[in-house]
Parts: structure tokens; C-alpha cells; sequence
């Protein structure tokens, strides 16, 4: 079922998105290498079993994701109804003589830049038209200012932060006044500059990362009714908290914040494992069913490595999950008694 992205687009349909998106980390060949055809196989796959919805960003590879999203945008008969999602706030510089290290950030990836963050008019304004030239002159619906924050910069945050309201903000309108873009917002993994920053500009959307989830719903009492009434859309990112909801407390991928799940997060997964298995639920299902029954989530964005990851996902976007199961869930403490639970079956995407 397609929703729009945010309140103030409602009604325009190249506004909308299919509620089943995509993170385009893994395109940059993050934590495992892949070839470019085998990442265009799984955005062919996804875009021909309904998935309109595709964010990438400059730093998911140095520019390799983005690169290989506009390859596949290529040999599209038709784009008009994607939906492309991509970031601002860090430049690549070329680096001459690179000597490429096995893994940089995590990505696998020997393409001969560095990154500069930049939040800065001439910044977001650059950013845009290199983004624009890799991903081969696809059209950008909705771009993203990247991990402005205390979480990715520390105290150097307040300066990164003014180069954004001296002239950052002013990129991102006049981008979409031209029409260069649908919509901007923020890609963050954080809720307190959420919050910061709905009190200096006009927001469209916001892509955060794993704050809001099965596991945890910090999001839940200020930003998501916030949004709500500002008709800023939310597309939720980091919806298996980096694959403990996915992988289960015991599986090889039972990451949580991208580092190794503490013990306290290992048992909580256990206490939900336990109640899925009750009323045979996969637990990544559940994960993603109850993120989707906020109001002011309008697509979930999951990472995808593997075609038989692609197929799992819409597996579990159509897996029936009954109204006893989320009541049990509440009832037992494991998630807040205020978030709303999923009350429909899902039919389509």
C-alpha cells in the first residue's frame, strides 16, 4: 500500500511511496563485498515485485551504492514511479595515489576517495550535483542531510550544525523550489536533533535509524506525534536494530548498533523470541509489522544483502500476525503500552 511522505503531499501520487523501501548500505559493500550485478539483481528483483522506495548515499561505499543504483536506474524501461532516496552532509574527495585498505567503515570498497563532512550551502549544493552525476542523472525525490548530530560528531556537532542554518537549509529549499527535489529532511540515528532541528526548518521527512523498533521506542513520546502534527513523513530505518531482530539473540548476525548486542539486549530479544514462537511469528516479521502500524511511518527501509534476504522481507511483510499477539506483547511488558499495534492484514505492497 503506497502513503505519502509526508501530510503536506498528500494527494500527489509521485509523492508516495511503497510502505516496503530499501537501504542501499549493503550497494556499497558494507561488512560483506558483492559484485555490481549481483546488487543490480536484487534492485531489479525488489522493483518488479512492487518495492518503489530506494535510499542510497554518497558514503555507503564512497559513491559505489549510488553508483550502482543509477546502472540499474539505466536499464529501467520506465522510472516514473520510483522513488530515490539519497543524502548530503559528507563530499568525497578524489585522493591521488590511493592505496585502497582491505575495509574502510566497514565498506569493502577501493574506489579513490575520502570523505569531508559539509553541511554548508556550497556543501549541499556540491554534494547534490556529484550524487547527481553517480547515480547517472536520475532524478532525486528526496535527499537526506546525513548524521548531523553528537552521535556522529561530538562536540564538533555546533559547528557542523551552524554551517546547516547559515546556509545548509537554504541548499535544500531552493533545491526544491527548483524542482531538483520533491522533499528534504534528515537520515539520522538520533532523536534529540530530530527534535533540534523541527525547530529551525520546515522538515518533509525524516529517515531514523533504529530509534524507533521492536526492541526499543525512544521515538515514541516527543518526535513520531510531533511529526504527526507537522506532517513530517518517517520512513524507519535500522527496523531489526542492525540484525539482532533479524538473527535472533543466537544468530551470527546479532548485532545491535552495529557492534556486538550486549547481554541486557540479548535477553530482551530472547523475552520476544519467546512470544513469537508462542503464535508462530518469525520475530524480523514482527519487528517490521509493528514499526509499520505508527501513523507517521510511511515506509520502513530495510538493509537487503541477498536475494533470498529480498524474498524473506516481502515474506515477512505479508505474514498474518494476530491482534493476541501484540496485546500479549503489551500485556507482558515488551513494548510500550502507547505504541500502536497493527490492527490490519497486509494485502499488497
Amino acid at each position: 500500500m503506497p502513503r505519502a511522505i509526508s501530510k503536506r503531499q498528500l494527494g500527489q501520487s509521485e509523492s508516495r511511496v511503497s510502505e516496503i523501501g530499501v537501504g542501499g548500505a549493503q550497494w556499497g559493500n558494507l561488512y560483506h563485498p558483492m559484485q555490481d550485478h549481483q546488487a543490480i539483481d536484487i534492485l531489479q528483483f525488489l522493483y518488479a515485485q512492487g518495492v518503489r522506495l530506494f535510499d542510497t548515499a554518497p558514503y555507503y561505499g564512497f559513491g559505489l551504492s549510488e553508483q550502482r543504483v543509477g546502472q540499474f536506474i539505466q536499464q529501467l524501461a520506465n522510472n516514473d514511479d520510483l522513488f530515490l532516496s539519497t543524502k548530503a552532509g559528507r563530499l568525497l574527495r578524489h585522493v591521488d595515489d590511493f592505496q585502497a585498505p582491505p575495509v574502510r567503515d566497514g565498506f569493502y570498497s577501493d574506489l579513490p576517495y575520502e570523505v569531508q563532512f559539509d553541511y554548508s550551502y556550497c556543501g549541499i549544493m556540491q554534494s547534490f550535483e556529484d550524487s547527481s552525476k553517480r547515480l547517472a542523472g536520475a532524478d532525486i525525490d528526496l535527499l537526506l542531510i546525513h548524521d548531523i548530530g553528537e552521535l556522529t560528531h561530538g562536540n564538533a556537532n555546533t559547528g557542523y550544525l551552524q554551517q546547516l542554518k547559515s546556509g545548509g537549509f537554504k541548499a535544500l529549499q531552493e533545491l526544491k523550489q527548483a524542482g531538483d527535489i520533491k522533499a528534504f529532511g534528515l537520515g539520522v540515528n538520533e532523536v534529540e536533533v530530530c527534535l533540534d532541528i523541527l525547530d529551525l526548518t520546515d522538515l518533509d521527512c525524516l529517515l531514523l535509524a533504529g530509534r524507533y523498533t521492536l526492541l526499543e521506542q525512544p521515538a515514541l513520546a516527543q518526535l513520531l506525534p510531533r511529526c504527526l502534527q507537522q506532517g513530517v513523513g518517517v520512513i524507519a530505518g535500522g527496523i531489526y536494530n542492525s540484525g539482532i531482530l533479524a538473527s535472533g539473540a543466537k544468530g551470527v548476525d546479532a548485532y545491535y548498533n552495529y557492534a556486538q548486542a550486549p547481554s541486557a539486549v540479548i535477553q530482551r530479544v530472547q523475552l520476544l523470541e519467546r512470544e513469537c514462537a508462542e503464535f508462530d511469528v518469525s520475530l524480523a516479521s514482527a519487528a517490521m509489522h509493528f514499526v509499520l502500524a505508527h501513523p507517521a511511518v510511511c515506509a520502513v527501509a530495510p538493509g537487503i544483502a541477498t536475494l533470498s534476504q529480498a524474498q524473506q522481507t516481502l515474506d515477512n511483510y505479508h505474514q498474518p500476525i494476530s491482534a493476541d499477539f501484540w496485546i500479549n506483547l503489551k500485556n507482558k511488558g515488551l513494548i510500550d503500552d502507547g505504541a500502536p499495534i497493527p490492527n490490519k492484514m497486509v494485502t499488497s505492497l
